[in-house]
């Protein structure tokens, strides 16, 4: 079913339930002109926050709360451990929560002045935040949404009409949509959604594609991890699945979620995705936050780390691991001259930065020589003001299928910190980035220009003939999540370490849900819970340091 955006002279309401915790329902109508395209009906956007999706009695999100409880409801040990993490990212601060919740005592240590790592953000001259990237939080996210309310602030997720809305690229400025019917539990809802959107795929391409997904179907989980050898565009050939489906579909879906194309991609990422959009009623479904992520989100752990005893420290890079005699870490020394030590330490860096400070003698280790293969991708993250309100944009996250960008969104509508009624404020994922990643900023502006002129017809031209830049931010980040190629699935980490006393956390570590927010959060509550495991063992390393120290003259 496609919905074009395209109304004459007619108003369509905007809804925003701006209080915290109170239900949405403030309207405010806005007259729109623009004009009809031929060939297809009028249409009346409604942007609307939705209420919290009924998610909390879904078999993950119960798992992800029994080992939220496991933390709170551990037996208080008689020493509370330090455990000195490098990292404020969503792996540090949550590896710190948790476990500060078990009653031990982190200390995080964050290189910059921001928090947040691949969600941080900043303020510019004019007050705007501009951020390292366009940030969805899914229905299918368990522990990222335990969070939330463990820290009482689910009221801050603005969640979206449950649908997937893609731009046709040989129709400039029209859309086409998957709408998940609420009435259908799993996988009809999803299946419905596929077979109502006739634009993007034919009936024999979705018939094949069907086909195709039968083994995954009933492989289950092995089957899934067996695919790692494969890229996306490999799997669909093998599987007989029509190219067209890679391309009217799969393109978008695996900038999405790697920034990469499906000639790269590991069709195992794909598979997990499909799986829990597909398993999960509402787990495809979308919410934003409701302002920059440091403060929003970030903050309160901090505050909740902080109210258990625990401490963050901003501006404190970690220079060198520095190590024991039996090659166990002695402690961290500091870029300003700082040496922290403590009864367990975590890296909870990308695996880019762990990579560079990773000791001499560590590096021929099976376990930290598997990192060679774990790169992060480039991502380039844009911020554009206009001197206008854009019409053709929906409250939501749209997939551009544009060759340069990803996925983007008109801020000023889809989060209330950024809302204004009078101007938008587009924020674009620029993937795959590789080849930018090294051009100028006004480069990279002049490109994303042209795309956005096929996006917005007759609203955007890229000599700003129509609308018109106000200002525009540009985040680089050279290294951003690790890039999910096939094969990379062995070499990603546990997080303990075959050091003792020594654990790692971060999306590229072992666990389910890849690289991503989740994986992010899962990664930091799996490297608490085995250092919580290990107590007993850190916690005589740590009188055995006392008693040598009481030995020295």
């Amino acid at each position: 079913m496609s919905l074009c955006f395209s109304v004459s002279e007619s108003a369509f309401n905007l809804r925003y339930g701006f209080r915290d915790s109170e239900p949405m329902g403030q309207s405010l109508k806005i007259r729109v002109k623009t004009r009809t395209r031929k060939g297809f009906c009028p249409s009346k956007v409604v942007c609307v926050d939705y209420p919290r999706p009924d998610i909390d009695n879904t078999s993950n999100f119960l798992e992800a709360a029994y080992l939220s409880s496991s933390f709170r409801t551990s037996p208080r040990p008689s020493k509370p451990l330090k455990v000195v993490i490098a990292g404020a990212g969503l792996a540090g601060l949550s590896t710190a929560k948790y476990l500060a919740d078990a009653g031990h005592k982190p200390l995080l240590l964050e290189a910059r002045d921001v928090l947040g790592g691949k969600i941080a953000a900043w303020k510019d001259g004019d007050g705007d935040w501009y951020e390292t990237g366009l940030h969805i939080f899914f229905g299918a996210y368990p522990n990222i949404q335990n969070l939330f309310g463990e820290l009482g602030i689910n009221d801050r997720l603005q969640w979206k009409e449950h649908s997937m809305i893609f731009a046709m690229p040989n129709k400039p400025g029209e859309f086409s949509r998957f709408d998940f019917p609420e009435v259908l539990p799993a996988p009809l809802n999803g299946i419905l959604a596929i077979l109502r959107n006739n634009e993007m795929l034919t009936w024999p391409e979705k018939v094949k594609f069907a086909i195709g997904l039968l083994p995954a179907i009933i492989g289950g989980q092995a089957y899934v991890e067996a695919q790692d050898g494969l890229t996306v565009q490999e799997w669909m050939r093998k599987q007989g699945v029509p190219d067209r489906v890679t391309t009217e579909v799969f393109i978008a879906m695996s900038k999405a979620l790697n920034f990469i194309n499906p000639d790269e991609l590991s069709m195992q990422c794909i598979l997990i995705a499909l799986n829990r959009f597909l398993q999960e009623k509402h787990g495809s479904k979308m919410a934003f936050l409701d302002g920059n992520p440091p403060e929003r989100l970030c903050l309160p752990i901090v505050e909740h780390i902080q109210s258990l005893g625990g401490e963050v420290r901003l501006n404190s890079r970690v220079q060198k691991i520095e190590l024991n005699d039996d090659g166990t870490v002695k402690n961290f020394l500091l870029t300003n001259g700082n040496v922290i030590d403590g009864d367990a330490y975590v890296f909870a860096t990308p695996v880019d930065i762990l990579k560079l400070q990773l000791p001499e003698n560590w590096k021929e280790m099976a376990y930290f020589k598997r990192l060679e293969k774990l790169v992060g991708v480039p991502v380039i993250n844009i911020h554009i003001w206009f001197d206008r309100k854009l019409k053709n944009t929906y409250d939501h996250l749209l997939f551009s299928r544009s060759p340069l960008l990803s996925v983007y969104a008109d801020m000023s509508l889809t989060c209330k910190e950024y809302y204004n009624p009078n101007q938008s404020m587009l924020e674009l994922v620029f993937a795959p980035a590789e080849e930018w990643i090294s051009c100028s900023d006004s480069e990279i502006i002049d490109a994303t220009m042209k795309e956005l002129a096929k996006l917005f017809p007759d609203e955007i031209s890229a000599d700003q003939s129509k609308a018109k830049i106000v200002k525009y931010h540009v985040v680089k980040t050279p290294r951003s999540v690790y890039k999910t190629i096939p094969n990379c699935e062995p070499c990603r980490p546990l997080q303990r370490s075959p050091v003792e006393g020594f654990y790692l956390a971060g999306d590229y570590t072992k666990q389910k849900y890849l690289a991503s927010m989740e994986g992010a959060v899962l990664s930091g509550k799996l490297c608490a819970q085995a250092i919580v495991q290990d107590y007993v063992l850190l916690a005589a390393r740590g009188k055995g340091r006392l008693a040598e120290a009481s030995m020295c003259p």
